[in-house]
Formats: structure tokens, sequence, C-alpha cells
């Protein structure tokens, strides 16, 4: 989430925690495919998309350089979300966790769903 903020400096994505009424309602009662509640699930028209393909769709929306990782949408999808798996089993022995929340601006607070 704050890679997403960092680099959506227009603000075009929104969040929601996936046990959250919001997303409940963005994603019309249906558990994310596989029942995954600890990954990434972008709602875009409507339509739902999860991990490697959720990553990607928004890479793309994100300032350059980072749209150019769609190029790997190409990829079939069981070896890309593998490679999802393997880099979020990996994130925080590689750049580390932060020990407390950021706080948010109003206006990065606007862009998290609630209901």
């Amino acid at each position: 989430m704050k890679f997403i903020i960092k680099r959506d400096p227009r603000g075009i994505f929104h969040f929601a925690s996936l046990q959250s009424p919001a997303a409940d309602r963005l994603l019309e009662g249906k558990t994310p495919e596989g029942g995954f509640l600890n990954t990434i699930v972008l709602v875009e028209d409507g339509v739902h998309y999860t991990r490697s393909t959720a990553a990607l769709r928004i890479a793309r929306r994100l300032r350059f350089p980072w749209p150019l990782m769609y190029l790997f949408i190409v990829i079939p999808r069981p070896l890309r979300d593998a490679v999802y798996g393997w880099i979020a089993a990996n994130r925080y022995r590689w750049f580390g966790k932060d020990d407390a929340c950021m706080m948010p601006t109003p206006d990065i607070r606007k862009r998290f769903l609630e209901k």
C-alpha cells in the first residue's frame, strides 16, 4: 500500500481491508480467489484481479518506470503467481519492516474506503 501511495501522485488507487464492508461491497461478498485474505485484490470496472495480475495492472498506472512491468503480463499466470508469492514471502527480509504505521495526511486518508 505504501509503495503504491508513493508512486501514485494522482491518487488513482483507493484502499480497503479485505475484511471491511467496503471490500465486501466491491467484491459482491465473494472471497478472493483461493480464499487468501492476505493478498492484493484490484477491482477495476467491476472485475476483480488478484496476486500477480492485480500487481501488474496496478504497476501500469503508476508513474514511470513501473508501467514497464506490465510487459510481464504475457508470462503464464501460474508462473507469475509463483514469482509473486516468492516476492511476497521475502519482502520484509529484502526491504525491511516498519516499526510503526504511517500517519496519513488528510489527502491520503481520503483514499481509504471504510463503508
